[in-house]
């Protein structure tokens, strides 16, 4: 590549007057830059990285309009590294072999380093990522990779072992104002030049719409004043209706394949099982305004109604099956109703996890402990022959005997795994199991165990994989 080359590549860093608003205003500072002071701030990891000059391959993993793109121009302004932007999307192992030869060869002569930033990192296959393994070792480049999705799930592992992942969080409010104003105040790259009168209402319009996205709240305040003409006194009124026309629907950042669709659905479970449906009925509107399937959301709702609820309020189930029967009669919008209806009641109601407690504990027997047989008198005797073998003789028939109980082994050694609580009606259940338990001599010492069981664990953490993608999200 000739100087003339390397030159025109490091324009890139520049945007181009005709550029929409939120790249020309690309922060070119550490000092310019706005938000993630968790590791950006002055004396955080980030910064001290970026200013002694001691840089590693980095992934920047958040959000759109967080400034994962900017941070990276900086980056490569801060260190004199030429700058090479490279979208996943389009490009493919040739063209990474090239880019890494060209570095390679600019390191050897000019003793230069290049910044490799790759956005949208996890659209690379495992075989282009490994393409970068070898050069990223040697640092032959300081790669950059940016992506929305949760590293840990899209990129590969030696990648991720040879790279310092920073997690980008929504830009707060103040931040999106603060850029909103620097924008209408610069001459040389912003709005400064355009005689603005901008409306707080109008910007706060903007920043509420926006979600945290900086780059949709610059663009709207871009396109509503230039599509503007100045009014009678010379001056352009960005005002709320100007504002509302500009930015249209709010943008919901929900996915339904990937971590918005995870957190968004953990968040709703766990809602209903702390007992706040307001709580509960936002993560539910959240992930039915996304797009999300309302069957899934049904799903969760009857699985929540036996994990979490169970016999303390049995009705729970009732009306959890009742609305998704009726999500599959109705169907959407309608639909939400009778969700919200056993949403609320679910999360309203008392608490118990003691039947999920004990079949995760039987199933935890049958498949680590000796497996029991059934005691002949238990046995089919449906069938010619079988009082022959012995099946079904010295049974004794419950309705046969006082109080429809009769005492009998069911199981050839003694197990208890059922444990009822004190909440709701699985208190009655409660008193009725300890007289039968005490008629029979059985003695539980162990009191009720109120954990999570490997099974609602493996339920927190799987989504349904008849919904979108027919796999199940890996175990973290």
């Amino acid at each position: 590549m000739s100087l003339f080359d390397e030159q025109q590549a490091d324009q890139s860093l520049e945007a181009p007057a005709d550029a929409p608003l939120a790249a020309k205003m690309c922060p070119r500072t550490l000092e310019e830059f706005v938000g993630q002071e968790h590791f950006a701030g002055e004396g955080q990891l980030l910064w001290r990285m970026i200013k002694a000059d001691r840089l590693a391959s980095l992934i920047f993993y958040g959000p759109p309009g967080t400034g994962k793109t900017a941070l990276a121009h900086i980056i490569a302004r801060q260190t004199r590294a030429h700058f090479e932007p490279v979208n996943a999307v389009t490009s493919n192992v040739a063209e990474i072999r090239d880019l890494l030869a060209r570095a390679a060869e600019r390191k050897r002569r000019a003793d230069r380093r290049t910044v490799l930033f790759i956005d949208e990192l996890h659209r690379f296959n495992r075989a282009q990522q490994d393409v970068l393994l070898p050069d990223v070792e040697r640092a032959t480049v300081i790669l950059i990779g940016a992506t929305t999705h949760n590293p840990f799930h899209s990129i590969n592992s030696p990648l991720l072992s040879r790279s310092q992942i920073f997690q980008f969080k929504v830009l707060e409010r103040d931040h999106v104002r603060d850029l909103l104003r620097r924008a209408l105040q610069d001459s040389e790259r912003g709005l400064g030049d355009y005689p603005v009168e901008a409306d707080d209402d109008a910007l706060d319009h903007l920043i509420e719409m926006c979600d945290g996205d900086a780059r949709r709240a610059l663009n709207a305040l871009d396109v509503g004043v230039l599509s503007t003409d100045p009014g009678a006194d010379g001056r352009i009124h960005f005002d709320l209706a100007l504002a509302e026309a500009s930015i249209q629907r709010k943008a919901l950042v929900y996915d339904r394949d990937e971590d918005q669709h995870y957190d968004s659905a953990s968040a709703f479970i766990k809602s209903m099982r702390g007992s706040d449906p307001d709580a509960a009925l936002y993560w539910m509107a959240k992930m039915l305004e996304g797009g999300q399937d309302p069957r899934f959301v049904a799903r969760r709702v009857v699985i929540c109604a036996s994990e979490d609820v169970g016999n303390a309020a049995p009705n729970a189930l009732v009306l959890a099956t009742a609305a998704q029967q009726a999500v599959e009669f109705v169907g959407m919008p309608e639909a939400i109703l009778p969700l919200a209806q056993a949403v609320t009641y679910i999360a309203c109601a008392p608490k118990s996890n003691a039947s999920t407690a004990a079949i995760g504990a039987a199933q935890e027997d049958v498949r680590e402990g000796r497996t029991l047989p059934v005691p002949d008198y238990l046995k089919d005797a449906s069938y010619p022959g079988a009082e022959r073998l012995g099946h079904g003789v010295g049974y004794k028939y419950a309705h046969s005997f006082e109080g429809h109980w009769v005492d009998q082994d069911y199981i050839p050694t003694t197990r208890i795994y059922y444990r009822p609580t004190e909440q709701g009606h699985e208190k009655t259940l409660k008193a009725r199991l300890d007289a039968i338990r005490k008629a029979r001599g059985i003695k539980d010492d162990e009191p009720a165990q109120h954990k999570d069981t490997k099974l609602t664990e493996n339920d927190k953490k799987r989504t349904d994989h008849e919904n979108t993608t027919g796999q199940t999200r890996p175990e973290e």
